[in-house]
């Protein structure tokens, strides 16, 4: 069966828009390198991506829906965006600091079969025997993982381990909770909006907790800040976006598969991390299983 030109580009565009996202863990480590902490990098993340997104409001303030906004409404996004992109984006960078980039991608890649138990708990939702099966081989993998890095590198793994996970149970309740607002903001609108709201958690976080001004780094750090946010937050975001729209959320699924490899290949480039080859193992159960998983997942 031959391919449609835009069902090409629709698989290259989300290729890219993976890897950018999944380059974010590397960046983020390379920047600890300069002994900043997790906040500081977060707020320097966060000041960057911040005039992007109020572009995008200001973009998109004159268009309406059809379903009418209330003050709820805008509750409601305040509570999403500070659980799913605040709380998410802080567990994540805090956890950076215990663990590999490798490891925490592949931790993070489970935020799928957390939906699914969450849909399950909340709203009913019926779990096949093959998303049984697929969550089982993907767990058993993220144990294989990260049973081996803890006899390597000590108790910290666990700690670390915690805060990704956190990380993913964060966003995937972000992503079950958040779905009947979509109608009444549009998908732009609405994650701008929930970005401000974290933006905004990390400046007041920030002020009330780190001393230290935010200007005595090396200009090495600010410019890794200035990449993340454009290049592995900004950007990304609007290709995941167009692909989705090009070849479908089930194609896409399969795409997204890359990118605990992108990481495992990006972190062996530029931190010289090295999973051996029971994590690697492990990784690949995780990849299989997730993607089974997101495949038989009504969309």
């Amino acid at each position: 069966m031959k391919l449609s030109r835009r069902f090409i580009y629709g698989i290259l565009i989300g290729i890219l828009g993976v890897v950018l996202f999944s380059s974010k863990a590397v960046m983020v480590k390379m920047a600890y390198q300069y002994q900043i902490d997790a906040l500081s990098m977060l707020l320097l993340r966060m000041l960057f991506a911040f005039p992007f997104y109020v572009f995008v409001i200001l973009l998109y303030r004159k268009k309406q829906f059809a379903v009418q906004v209330g003050y709820k409404d805008y509750v409601w996004v305040f509570v999403f965006g500070f659980v799913g992109y605040y709380l998410a984006s802080y567990f994540d960078f805090v956890g950076l600091t215990y663990i590999k980039a490798s490891l925490e991608r592949i931790i993070l890649f489970l935020y799928p079969t957390i939906v699914l138990l969450l849909n399950k708990v909340f709203l009913k939702q019926r779990i096949t025997k093959v998303q049984t099966g697929a969550m089982a081989l993907t767990y058993l993998g993220i144990v294989i993982a990260f049973w081996d890095e803890v006899a390597m590198s000590g108790s910290n793994t666990y700690l670390g381990g915690i805060y990704i996970l956190l990380s993913a149970i964060t966003y995937a309740s972000y992503l079950v909770g958040s779905g009947w607002l979509l109608p009444k903001f549009g998908v732009m609108k609405f994650t701008a909006y929930a970005m401000l709201v974290s933006c905004l958690c990390v400046f007041v976080h920030y002020s009330l907790v780190v001393e230290a001004p935010l200007f005595g780094y090396p200009w090495q750090v600010y410019l890794l800040g200035g990449l993340i946010a454009v290049f592995a937050t900004v950007i990304p975001s609007f290709l995941v976006s167009a692909s989705i729209k090009m070849i479908t959320s089930s194609n896409f699924a399969i795409v997204a598969g890359i990118g605990p490899i992108s990481t495992i290949v990006l972190a062996a480039i530029f931190l010289n991390e090295h999973l051996t080859m029971l994590q690697l193992f492990g990784a690949l159960a995780v990849i299989v299983g997730i993607c089974f998983v997101s495949l038989k997942t009504k969309r």
